[in-house]
């Protein structure tokens, strides 16, 4: 009876991996999308500033080292998961956690800042492309925290189960989707915008 459950159980989680990877696969085609967008529309000013204006270098690299760091404790808890170590697998992800909150606090700063120079999406096309697509990356950081919050408050309340590892891998999948993406925001549209 066992070996019947544990058959059901491993069943049960390829079906929602896959489900999972469809969903990871159409988030990929609207950053494809966003990307296409952004590509067209970042030459379009309308006189206001560019992304080499908005380019900060150490400001930049420090959300980009923030969220690549984040990615790093985000694997080490599904390590420590595989060995059912609850104590650890709380310690990184709370540490994801903060990291996460890190970079959203830097990004939310960097939008401020233009909003307080009036620089909003409706002053070019450059600017609704830019914060669409670096707006959108970081709403997909905000669920990826409130995500992490409900795991720990499962994990501490009943600990680790199979249901909790098979939910752990599918938010790993998506943190490191989401730092994928950043990757090629910080180097299309900071690097490649910013130094040309």
């Amino acid at each position: 009876m066992d070996k019947e459950k544990l058959h059901h159980e491993d069943e049960k989680t390829d079906i929602v991996k896959f489900g999972f990877w469809i969903y990871l696969m159409t988030d990929l085609l609207m950053f494809a999308v966003l990307f296409a967008a952004y590509a067209v529309l970042r030459d379009n000013n309308f006189g206001g500033i560019t992304i080499r204006e908005i380019f900060n270098p150490p400001f930049v690299l420090g959300e980009t080292l923030l969220l690549l760091t984040s990615s790093f404790t985000c694997g080490l808890a599904i390590v420590f998961a595989n060995q059912e170590n609850k104590k650890m697998v709380v310690s990184f992800l709370t540490l994801t956690l903060i990291l996460g909150l890190g970079f959203l606090s830097m990004e939310f700063s960097e939008f401020a800042k233009l909003f307080g120079e009036g620089q909003t999406p409706q002053r070019s096309a450059f600017l609704s492309s830019f914060f669409t697509l670096t707006g959108t990356h970081g709403l997909h950081i905000i669920v990826g925290c409130f995500w992490i919050i409900v795991m720990l408050a499962k994990i501490v309340r009943s600990g680790l189960s199979v249901g909790t590892a098979r939910k752990l891998t599918l938010f790993s999948l998506f943190w490191h989707f989401l730092d994928i993406v950043w990757i090629f925001i910080f180097t299309i549209v900071y690097l490649m915008g910013g130094l040309s």
